[in-house]
Parts: C-alpha cells; structure tokens; sequence
C-alpha cells in the first residue's frame, strides 16, 4: 500500500489514537479485576504488561476415569483468574505451568485415602517403605487452548471397586519470575465413582477456612499444595517417614504438630521430628499452640459446612486420641486406666461425645477447659455511667457485677475488681494523675470497697482527680475476677478462676466532641488463633484495656528489680507499647535471627523470652512464619494509616531511646539496625517523614511492599 504524507500522518495518528484507546482499556480491565487484591504484586504493576503477562493460575478438574483396563485419566483446564487459558508449556502464554497429579480412593467402610500413586522411600529407621506421592511419567494431550488430558502412568488394579469414591489431584505452579511477580501457586482435587454413580462418600472433617484463621493459606511443599482437601490424598496411614519411622497419616502428624511442647513425649526428652525433601529436619517440639489445646474447637469448627465435623466427637480411635495423648500404650494398658486396647472398637463405649459431667471420660468431658466450664455461675461487668468526668474532678463510675444469670455478685465473692482511667485517647501514656502514682500514664485504683445494691449495681469514686489541664476525651475500663469451685465433694474438685470480659468507656473531660481512641486491632483478631485471649491472671482480655496499660510511656521497670533471672536484673527496662509489644512478640525468630532478643519481666519477676515465638501465617512458598499479610491482625486498613500527633514511645533496650512512635511500630518487626537507621535518617526535628515513601498512595506505600502474591 502507498501512502503520501498526508496519508502516512493521519495512519500515524490513527495508531496514536488506538494505542491510546487500548491503554485506557487495559486501565480499566485491570482496575476492575476481581483476580487481585493488594495482596498480589500482580496489583501493583503495570496495566499493559499485565494484558500481556495475565498472571494467576486457576486449576479445574472437568472430569475424571478409570477405564476397564485399570488407565486413569483426567481432563482439567488451566487458565488465568479471569478464565482466559493458558498454555503449559509457557510458548502461547507467559510463564510455563508445571503440574503433578495424585489418585486415590476411599476403601469401603474405610474413612482415610489410600493413593493409587506412591513411590519408594528408605531410611535410617524403616528399611523400604511405600510413600503417597504424585504420579510419574504420565502423559499429556492438548484438547483445546488450556484444555489438556492427563493419562496417569500408574494404573489401578484389576480387583478396583468401582463403586468406591475416587479422588484426582493436581497442583502446580507458574513461573513469572523474568516479569517480577513471583510464582502463582494453585491446585484442586476432583471426585468421582468409576461406575458413574454419584458420589457419598468423602473425607471432609476439617475444612481449610478453620486452618487459615492462623496459617493464612493452608499449603506446604514449596507452595503448591493447598488446602485439606489435596492434604489428605497422600497424608494417609499408609505414609511414613522412614527416617524417623513416624507416620504422617494427617489426623496423627497434625495433633502431634499443634501439640508441640506439649506432647508427654517431648517432656519426656523426645523431639517429634519429620525428615523432609532432601532430608530436611523439621522439628515441631517447640511449638506452642496459641490457643489451649484442649479446645478441639478451634480446629475442629461446626459451622464451615465440613461433611464431617462431628468425627472428632463420634470416632475417637487409638490413632487420634493418642497422637497427643502419647505416653499412653493401648497395647499394655499403661495410662489407660490399666485396660489394653487391642483395636478401635470400644474406644466409643467410654469415651462418649458428652457425659452427664464435665471433666469425665466423655470427649468433651476431657477437655473441659476450668475457666469455660458451663457449671460456673459466670461473671459480667458493665460500666453504667461516669459523673464528674471532668477536668480538676476525680470521676465517679457506676458500674454493674453480675452472674450470666442476671443475679447481683457481692463483690467479697470476687477475687478483684478494678476500674483503670488513662487518657487522652488521641495516644495514652503521658498523663500524670499525681506524684503518688507510679503506673506511667495511668492510674488503677481497686474497687473492692464500691457501695452496691442487692443487684449488682455499684457506685465507686476515683480517690484520683483527672488533672486540672486535661483536654479532650478520657477512658474509664474495668476488669475482674473470681474463683469457683467446681464439682465440690467428688475426686475431681477443682478451683476454676476467671475474668470478666472488660469494658472501657470513653467521656470528654472539657466539652470537646468525643474521640474515641483509634481502632488498630480489634480482640476478635486476636483470637482468630488465640480464640480466648486472657492475660494477667485473667484479668484483661480486650485490646481496649490493654492499650490503657500498654502505652508509649510504659516499660517493665517496676518489675526489673525483682526478676527472677539475675540475668534480667542486670538489663535495662523492656520497652512494651502495645504496636512494639505484639509486633515484637509475633517476629519472635526474627528478633533472635538478628542476634537481638525480646524479654519482659512480668509479675512476680516472671522471665518471658519471646525470641522463639514461630509464627503460624504461610507464605506463597508454604513456610510459616511470614508476617507480611498485616491484616491479619489489624482491621479496617489500619496498617496503611500513618497517624501524625502520637507520642513518642519509650524504649530503653533499643536501638533508639525513645523512639518515634510511627519508627517504634514498623521496627517492632524490622528489627535490623539498618532498618532503624532508616528510620531515624528520614526523621528530623520537625518530625517522621515515612508517609512521603509509604502512605497507601506512594511508591512504597505500606500495602505494597508486604504484598506476598
């Protein structure tokens, strides 16, 4: 085609004019993208390079079969978020996929997979064993753009049932590492019955959402295997590692994990390891769960739609019960009440679901927690009303104490109760409420002495004033405690103690509009693992009352001189603002990667060393201990606000003394020295500059740089 000038400059501005349109196109298909979120690097990337790269892998298993001869195969497609496909060599597409692909089956009257797909092993311990693994050397056909049929090399034997349920697995990984978003992770398992029959039976029991309340995204392996469901299939009892002869049958390596540092064997002296790929050692002895583990629940959760949730109630078998319970022999009898247990089947007789008592042979019985037990008459306090709030006046708070039944409590029944008042809510920690007060920031005074009426309701007066100069809003919380006896007259009597769920109200002290103090983290987040939060001898439970105490001004000074470990004598207070405090606390290993450790003298001189605390959260690669994704504490975006007016934080075994308050927060996990020197080069005497790099709209924006995917 010949073009003259005219012509070549109107092609040109067409072409201008397209490349225009389909940038603005491009914009808007990835501003509306629902494959993403700030947590995807795929989020923050170029909208061109992301039409072109599509990054995300979705793996679907269409159907599945076990032909007459015993060949297995399946059809799955493989396509990008928005269901574009994808090519799996990586020619058509960017990035090739490489994926593996796992059968199995459900014996009948059986509850457990056993894998069609293994693969020798041999050990220190057991000479040859036979593993669940992926299939090898199966072959692929190409059906359709991102349509592919895999024909398993591993065959079913002729005596099959073909009425059994029947499971295809497939997990893979795409690499866009040469465009600098990582690895997209993604597998899914299928079920079938070979004769066509619909399917009834499955192994549902946990499902991953009540994994990912603590590990975020359920996966191990290198990244690739997600969720209980792909779990199952080779975390079967036909699965052990030869090198320590443990077994990795699911229900036995996940209690015993969980269990940690508790398991009677560990106390013993014996470590509970499972060697891994390439004889790597992974040693769970000192795990700590967040939560007590008698509490089933927080694994074993009744509302997520599992088929099975009940199992751990309606099944107890040698295999689960003692996997945590493992200084018990059912062979001999030894910590069973003397009775050998030769096989499963009447584990139900005596452990039923519920008895008629708590702390009885019943599952639920067993695992009575004292402080939950149902027989307790209970404890709830409200904060009615505060009078003279004011500036200069010293408070008077009318609250209520009473039993879950309604019914008033005296308080000479009660262990303690005590109102705490701290402010201004814009950030505690600075106030003084006289010179006989030590508590930095606030004052907590017992109200033990409270005038109170036949139901409950008390009245009780500060013996300290809010000062003269107060401004803006004040908060008031309560705590308290008490002790029952459960169970009085029998073998089993037993003291439980408990706390009440605390209250803080907030008041203005000088007729300014009230500001409740910031929401950061909210108690419902915390016990996403720890599921009843409760410290201080049961006293405080809500991040509310914890801030009160733990402000910028705190240290664990009063508590120093009276450490029980000489050694912590000999050291400078512990910094323990909340932001530094949690953070510090959750980096645990981090902190002591650094050569750094974190302690806090508690009460009593209590030594507390959080240097090995592992966090439970996964990263895409399947390894604990990733703190990137904040939100799982934090709420409402907090984690991107970068509030100005704070006060500075106290610090004194830190780098900085004191420290800013936005530095102290982001160094409570970036605990290098060059972190910090970061920090302090980007601050000068009118204040932090982290918001010119870091707000939620900056090139480095909070958000942005922790994203994981």
């Amino acid at each position: 085609m010949m073009l003259g000038k005219d012509g070549t400059r109107d092609l040109r501005r067409v072409l201008i004019l397209a490349l225009v349109l389909i940038g603005i196109a491009v914009s808007l298909i990835s501003a509306s993208n629902p494959g993403f979120t700030t947590r995807n690097k795929a989020y923050y990337a170029d909208p061109a390079a992301l039409a072109f790269i599509r990054p995300g892998l979705v793996i679907k298993i269409n159907s599945a079969e076990v032909a007459g001869d015993g060949t297995i195969s399946a059809v799955f497609t493989i396509t990008d978020p928005r269901g574009a496909p994808l090519d799996r060599e990586g020619i058509a597409t960017p990035g090739s996929i490489s994926l593996s692909l796992i059968a199995a089956y459900i014996p009948k009257g059986e509850e457990q997979y056993v894998a069609y797909t293994t693969r020798p092993a041999s050990g220190a311990v057991v000479a040859m064993t036979t593993q669940a693994a992926a299939d090898a050397g199966g072959t692929y056909t190409k059906l359709a753009d991102g349509q592919y049929r895999y024909q398993f090399n591993t065959r079913a034997p002729a005596t099959l049932d073909r009425t059994a349920t029947h499971t295809i697995g497939v997990y893979g990984s795409r690499n866009l590492s040469e465009f600098d978003l990582g690895t997209d992770y993604a597998s899914t398992t299928f079920n079938f019955v070979p004769d066509g029959s619909a399917v009834v039976t499955t192994r549902d029991v946990i499902r991953t959402a009540s994994c990912n309340k603590c590990h975020d995204q359920l996966s191990a392996h290198g990244g690739s295997r997600r969720g209980m469901d792909m779990c199952v299939l080779c975390h079967t009892p036909q699965t052990v590692d030869p090198d320590t002869g443990n077994t990795v049958d699911m229900k036995v390596m996940i209690h015993k994990i969980h269990a940690g540092a508790e398991l009677p064997s560990v106390q013993a002296g014996k470590p509970y390891r499972i060697i891994g790929f390439q004889g790597s050692v992974s040693d769970w002895s000192t795990v700590v769960f967040p939560a007590d583990v008698r509490r089933c629940e927080s694994c074993h959760e009744q509302n997520t739609g599992a088929a099975a949730p009940m199992m751990y109630l309606t099944d107890p078998s040698r295999d689960s019960c003692g996997s945590c319970h493992d200084n018990v022999n059912f062979a001999t009898g030894e910590n069973h009440v003397n009775l050998p247990q030769i096989s499963d089947n009447q584990c139900a007789t005596c452990h039923t679901p519920q008895g008629e008592l708590e702390f009885d042979a019943s599952i639920k019985g067993a695992h009575t927690i004292p402080s939950e037990s149902a027989m307790l008459k209970g404890l709830v306090v409200e904060i009615i009303k505060v009078d003279d709030g004011v500036a200069g006046k010293k408070p008077t708070v009318t609250f209520s104490v009473k039993e879950k039944s309604g019914a008033g409590i005296p308080l000479n029944q009660l262990n303690n109760v005590s109102l705490l008042l701290a402010g201004p809510t814009q950030d505690y920690g600075y106030t003084s409420f006289g010179p006989d007060v030590t508590t930095p920031g606030y004052v907590s005074e017992s109200a033990m002495g409270a005038s109170c009426a036949g139901d409950g309701t008390c009245m009780y007066t500060f013996q300290h004033a809010i000062p003269n100069d107060a401004t803006g809003s004040y908060s008031i919380g309560i705590e308290a405690r008490r002790t029952e006896t459960l169970l009085a007259g029998t073998t089993k009597e037993m003291q439980a103690q408990y706390g009440a769920v605390n209250k803080v109200v907030h008041f203005s002290v000088d007729g300014s509009p009230l500001q409740p103090r910031r929401t950061v983290v909210e108690t419902r987040s915390c016990n996403r693992c720890h599921t009843s939060l409760s410290l201080h001898g049961n006293n405080r439970n809500e991040v509310a009352m914890c801030v009160l105490c733990h402000n910028p001004s705190q240290t664990d000074s009063a508590r120093r001189p009276t450490a029980q470990d000489p050694n912590d004598r000999a050291q400078p207070p512990q910094g323990v603002n909340f932001s530094l405090l949690i953070h510090r606390i959750h980096s645990g290993e981090r902190v002591q990667e650094e050569g750094k450790s974190y302690v806090v003298v508690g009460f009593g001189g209590s030594h507390n060393d959080f240097s090995e605390v592992h966090y439970p959260a996964m990263s895409p690669q399947g390894t604990t201990d990733d703190t990137r994704y904040c939100a799982m504490c934090h709420v409402n975006g907090s984690e991107q606000a970068l509030p100005t007016g704070l006060n500075p934080v106290t610090d004194p075994q830190g780098l900085l003394n004191p420290v800013m308050p936005l530095t102290s927060a982001c160094t409570g996990c970036h605990v290098s020295t060059p972190a910090t020197s970061h920090a302090l080069a980007n601050t000068s005497a009118l204040g932090e500059s982290c918001e010119v790099c870091h707000k939620s709209t900056a090139n480095f924006a909070v958000s942005k740089v922790h994203a994981q995917y």
